[in-house]
Formats: C-alpha cells, sequence, structure tokens
C-alpha cells in the first residue's frame, strides 16, 4: 500500500525511488506502468492523465517502456531479434535500422547475432535497455536493473546508463534499494519508507539538507554498507 505520494519529474530527468524492501516503490513503479489499479489521486504522463479512480488506460498504450530485473530476453532469440520484439508494427528497413542504431547505443553493435547465454550480465543489461528503448517510450520504467551484478559491475553500467539515457535525452525512472546505484544515475531521488515518500529531491539536498531523521540516517547508513561491500570485493 502506498500512501500521499506525490511527485513530479521533467522530462529528460532521471527520477529514482530508493528504499528497503517492502517499502512500497516497486507498487509505484508498477501504477506508472498500468499493472496495478489507482485509488485515489492521479497518474499523469506528458500532460494526459494514464490513471484515476475511474480511468486506467492500459499499459500497451502509455508508450511506457519497462526493463525487468531479470532483464527477460527471450533465450531462443538473438540479441537484435530481442531488441527487435517490439518494432514488429515497423517495415522491415526501418526496423533493421533501429536495431542497428540501439545497439551501437549500448555498444553491442558486434554482438548483434548473439543468444543471451552467450552474453555477460552486462551484456543481457544492455540488450534490455535497448530493447527498452527501442520503441521511443515516452517514460521508461527500471526496476532493480542491476541487482543481478557485482559490485564493480552494477557502479560503473550505473554511470553508463546515466550517460545513455542522457543522450537520447529519455525521461526515467528506476527503484532501486541501492544508494549508490541511485546517486549515480538520478536527477532527483525519493527515498521512501513504509509506502509514503520521506523525501524527493536532489542527490545533494539528500545528503545536506534531510528532511527528516529518518532520511538522515537511511542515507548515511546506506553509504556506509556501500563502502563496505566495495572493501569486501576489493578483499577477494
Amino acid at each position: 500500500m502506498v500512501d500521499g505520494l506525490s511527485l513530479a519529474l521533467p522530462r529528460g530527468d532521471i527520477g529514482c525511488l530508493l528504499g528497503a524492501s517492502g517499502c512500497g516503490k516497486t507498487t509505484v513503479l508498477r501504477a506508472i506502468a498500468g499493472f496495478e489499479p489507482v485509488r485515489a489521486g492521479r497518474i499523469v504522463l506528458d500532460g494526459a492523465a494514464v490513471a484515476t479512480p475511474t480511468l486506467d488506460v492500459p499499459p500497451e498504450r502509455r508508450r511506457i517502456g519497462m526493463m525487468f530485473q531479470d532483464y527477460a530476453l527471450f533465450p531462443h532469440l538473438s540479441a537484435a531479434d530481442n531488441v527487435a520484439f517490439g518494432l514488429r508494427r515497423m517495415p522491415k528497413p526501418e526496423r533493421r535500422a533501429r536495431v542497428a542504431d540501439m545497439l551501437e547505443l549500448v555498444g553491442l553493435a558486434q554482438s548483434a547475432g548473439a543468444y543471451p547465454h552467450e552474453l555477460s550480465g552486462g551484456q543481457q543489461q544492455r540488450v534490455a535497455l535497448a530493447r527498452a528503448l527501442a520503441p521511443s517510450p515516452e517514460l521508461l520504467l527500471l526496476d532493480e536493473p542491476f541487482s543481478n551484478l557485482d559490485v564493480d559491475t552494477r557502479e560503473r553500467l550505473a554511470f553508463e546508463l546515466r550517460e545513455i539515457l542522457k543522450r537520447t535525452g529519455h525521461t526515467a525512472i528506476l527503484v532501486t534499494h541501492n544508494q549508490a546505484e541511485a546517486f549515480a544515475i538520478a536527477d532527483r531521488i525519493g527515498v521512501m519508507h513504509e509506502g509514503r515518500l520521506a523525501q524527493w529531491d536532489t542527490p545533494h539536498a539528500l545528503h545536506h539538507r534531510p528532511a527528516s531523521a529518518f532520511v538522515a540516517d537511511f542515507v548515511r547508513r546506506d553509504a556506509l554498507a556501500d563502502e563496505r561491500a566495495r572493501a569486501l570485493m576489493r578483499g577477494r
């Protein structure tokens, strides 16, 4: 259950919902995508309401791209065919060109014919990103996109993801429990706690002007945990 959540994200910005498991962040993402009903308030995309208590625009009509936690790549399709999956209504020449552009964007132009099991975790993540961006969505949603990767790969790909999204101008919202990812990627971060948005602000403001004792403690505690994880990885 999510209660009293209110936030706005300008076009081209990257937002992040950050919090522990069960805080409601994934529920918010699912509601935006159209997989959860809205019992109060409204969700507006590009000036038009897509969800209210009496309106529910189907997910496929919201022009929202989704990148799942496990990437959800089709194992029997090549990287190129995975990217092309959402472009079936596009004429073949345009579809081929779009797929090539997307694979070039994520640095996998030479792996177009590779199958998911032939790719590393980081490469699979890039294919999933290319597939989500290929239809040019109004909004990209990312559900714990780095959770299956080791610490060093997570941080490197987080910076690369931000660079790609900024280069293409896509608006995006991701959810994560990892503060390092949130601060590496997002222009705005929402710290969530027990179904409520404790603070929606810039990374700098969260560190220097926390809105509550909970936010201050959460940011400090999470930063220490990330540093311990890095130390363990360096010691291997």
